[in-house]
């Protein structure tokens, strides 16, 4: 598979990094991966794309859309023109950059020419079959954008805990977030207890270099950070849950009664 990432910056140069250091050994000889530096500074409106575009680009089947400003997306359309490309994921990991309204027509631009879009929110909401949470969810049919999102999207941890001392002994990355977090938080939960399993994964994650907008997005009435933070937390949650020390509280008997 060739990808084109697009990038204007350092969000979409750590992404394209954490890509590269991290394929697969199955993908390692099949995925080419080519980067364009889009323009720093854009028009708040793009009227002819063509101005900013290069002569040529180099041929792709999936493009990412890694820009740090939305005139970046009024890019797309052209771009997968000229590379023949069939499918770009455009991230909205801060609504700045790619406004809710813009990733609706960029979707419907996209579909215009041929080309299935994707604009997870977050990025690392991205699944093999769909992309955002809760009642945003939507559904794609894809295989070039399902290729990429085996390996990289939605967090995907495989938590092995001790039985007899509720500790985490490893944590293998099944699918790592795009930007590396999640890997990061693999390594930080080793020994860790079950019980605060979860609330060191909040902060492993709060810690890392993540760009998902502080702003509460109008979408979940929550950071996109946030909603970042959650769908890790949320994913080792059910894995150590039959693990944890839960006590039962009976009303109306102090703890020490039994």
């Amino acid at each position: 598979m060739r990808i084109l990432a697009i990038i204007n910056g350092e969000y979409g140069q750590r992404h394209v990094n954490n890509i590269q250091e991290h394929l697969p050994d199955d993908v390692e000889t099949s995925w080419e991966i080519e980067v364009w530096q889009a323009p720093s500074v854009l028009p708040p409106i793009v009227d002819y794309p063509e101005d900013y575009l290069p002569d040529s680009l180099p041929a792709a089947d999936l493009i990412l859309a890694f820009g740090e400003h939305k005139g970046v997306a009024e890019l797309v359309v052209e771009a997968a023109k000229m590379t023949g490309a069939k499918a770009v994921i455009a991230p909205v990991d801060r609504e700045a950059w790619l406004p809710r309204g813009l990733a609706r027509q960029l979707r419907g631009w996209l579909h215009d020419v041929g080309v299935t879009g994707v604009t997870p929110k977050p990025l690392c909401s991205l699944t093999e079959t769909h992309y955002n949470v809760r009642q945003h969810r939507l559904e794609y049919d894809d295989p070039l954008i399902a290729e990429f999102a085996r390996y990289f999207g939605r967090p995907e941890l495989d938590v092995t805990v001790d039985p007899k001392t509720r500790t985490i002994t490893q944590v293998d990355v099944v699918r790592d977030a795009v930007c590396g977090c999640a890997r990061h938080v693999a390594r930080g939960l080793v020994g860790v207890s079950a019980d605060e399993a979860e609330e060191k994964a909040g902060l492993l994650h709060h810690h890392y270099p993540c760009l998902a907008g502080m702003i509460k997005d109008p979408d979940f009435h929550d950071t996109i950070m946030h909603i970042s933070g959650n769908i890790l937390k949320d994913r080792i949650g059910e894995q150590v849950k039959p693990y944890k020390d839960v006590r039962y509280i009976t009303p109306g008997k102090r703890s020490d009664e039994g």
